[in-house]
């Protein structure tokens, strides 16, 4: 029997979602890589484009989709009433999680998964007027005395958040209390959203709770727009022949996938879902009384079985345990992006492709947590390549203007594979601007290549060609040297990915951040 690797490091996740096919999508995702979380709740959330009603008839007509349509006063939008799709999600995972934990043994049980399904504030949008189950679910886990970091995961509104930091404020706010509760919830919290979906951030949470972190995770990339934004070696990602082969033909839960033309629907005489459909013009749709939005955005019709959308998972993409470490800081970059642009093929700065960038590998790696929901033994699916830093005791260093530098790492794989490795800059995540020669292990040594380098960290070659052979090392440690730059500034950083993928099926992708800050004193 093989060795698995058992994940280490488990954030503490709240993830809140409204009942759209995008949604449901995450979810599945989420789902598949839960052994990686510590899930605290799974959270039924209201947006401007989702909301339940408060079931008495009652009118609403402020922020919302429908009245962008013209159309009048609704009593609930785009929510039927028994929606259950978080339900039926965990009832799938049961179904594959006999499979899944021969794989990975972090997996959480479905029974523990089905006591974490909460409602949060989902009457209508922005509603924070009284708690929710999930509301005080958040405040207890804002309140507990647990100090590590509590993601607040949020691919629909915020107002559920809203209502547990109103509660607080309400219970706390002018007792010799408030001071200390407001600190240790603004250092505990992190925020991660696919935008303001409500507008509670803007006209609550950001005012009166403005030193909790912030984190909008919205791109074009994982939703609706990905077409637009994907690089032209990812596109056969989005597309059906892809699609069908590694999701929507694997098991229980490709089954509840949704792609192009599966003849679903989320609600009940939906105008705006025509997902089920393929083969259909935009006035064939419009004929059979759909408000066909994404021809009028420009983002256009998909072919039957290709992939439609899962807007909401850069929310939680950076958490996963791959290595990079974007979750300690905004500004590191990810799966899920950063914080600001990357300098994409054509030499400019682009936020899409920072996320962009790696979405072959995260595929790849989705494709792989699919055939471990129908593969009962471990021999017999593909995991993860390992990374480890075998130079230095920790990730993170400090160094010296002019000092050389030598990092090395042990790239293996748990399956054994042929695994290969090398080491980049990504020069985008540093506030060290210069240029810096990496010399070893990295493929190109020339600093105009480094550039290119840096700009393509994912594509690797192919099995037996002359680069694999220059950059294979039998023991499979991986070297890379550098100068510290002599103009370096006290406090400024220098990232350094070592980047391995393996040559299973599908090929996947680790990696392994070392950032080195600059110290003068």
């Amino acid at each position: 029997m093989l060795e698995r690797p058992i994940v280490q490091r488990k954030p503490r996740t709240v993830l809140m979602l409204d009942p759209e096919l995008d949604d449901l999508n995450t979810l599945i995702r989420y789902l598949l890589y839960s052994d990686q979380f510590e899930t605290e709740g799974l959270i039924y959330q209201s947006s401007s484009i989702h909301w339940k009603g408060d079931g008495k008839g009652t009118l609403h007509d402020g922020i919302s989709e429908h009245v962008r349509l013209g159309l009048g006063p609704q009593p609930r939008w785009r929510w039927d009433e028994g929606t259950r799709f978080m339900e039926e999600a965990v009832e799938t995972y049961a179904l594959v999680y006999p499979n899944l934990k021969v794989h990975s043994a972090g997996y959480p049980s479905p029974e523990y998964l089905r006591s974490r399904i909460f409602e949060g504030n989902v009457e209508f949008p922005g509603d924070m007027s009284k708690d929710s189950p999930g509301s005080l679910l958040i405040r207890s886990l804002m309140l507990d005395e647990r100090s590590d970091k509590l993601y607040l995961l949020t691919g629909a509104g915020q107002s559920t958040i809203g209502r547990a930091l109103l509660t607080i404020e309400e219970e706390f706010k002018g007792t010799d209390r408030w001071e200390e509760i407001y600190r240790r919830i603004c250092r505990k919290v992190i925020i991660q959203a696919f935008a303001d979906q409500d507008g509670v951030y803007a006209s609550y949470i950001g005012v009166n709770w403005p030193d909790i972190e912030f984190r909008d995770m919205t791109t074009l990339m994982w939703g609706y727009g990905a077409r637009q934004s994907v690089l032209p070696q990812d596109a056969h990602y989005l597309s059906a022949e892809w699609t069908r082969e590694h999701i929507s033909s694997v098991g229980p839960f490709g089954s509840l996938y949704r792609v192009w033309g599966d003849g679903k629907t989320m609600h009940r005489n939906d105008i705006t879902d025509y997902f089920g459909y393929a083969g259909l013009s935009a006035k064939q749709l419009e004929k059979l009384g759909f408000w066909v939005w994404t021809e009028l955005f420009g983002l256009g019709l998909g072919e039957a079985g290709s992939w439609i959308s899962e807007g909401d998972t850069p929310v939680y993409l950076n958490l996963l345990n791959n290595g990079l470490d974007a979750h300690l800081d905004a500004s590191y970059g990810g799966w899920g992006g950063r914080n600001g642009p990357d300098i994409g093929p054509d030499g400019k700065p682009s936020r899409e492709y920072a996320v962009a960038r790696w979405f072959g590998a995260a595929q790849r790696d989705f494709a792989a947590r699919f055939r471990w929901s129908v593969t009962p033994r471990y021999e017999d699916a593909n995991h993860a390549p390992v990374v480890e830093l075998t130079s230095h005791e920790h990730r993170t260093m400090e160094v010296r203007p002019g000092q050389t530098v030598v990092l090395k790492a042990r790239v293996s794989d748990p399956d054994g594979d042929h695994v290969e490795g090398r080491w980049w800059r990504y020069f985008e995540a540093d506030t060290y601007p210069g240029e810096i020669r990496l010399a070893g292990d990295t493929g190109r040594l020339e600093q105009e290549e480094q550039k290119a380098r840096a700009a393509h960290p994912v594509e690797l070659p192919e099995p037996g060609s002359p680069e694999l052979a220059r950059l294979v090392r039998s023991e499979r440690e991986i070297a890379c040297e550098l100068k510290v730059p002599a103009d370096a500034a006290d406090g400024q950083t220098i990232h350094l990915i070592c980047e391995a993928r393996d040559h299973g099926t599908p090929s996947l992708t680790s990696y392994l951040r070392v950032v080195l800050k600059v110290t003068r004193i």
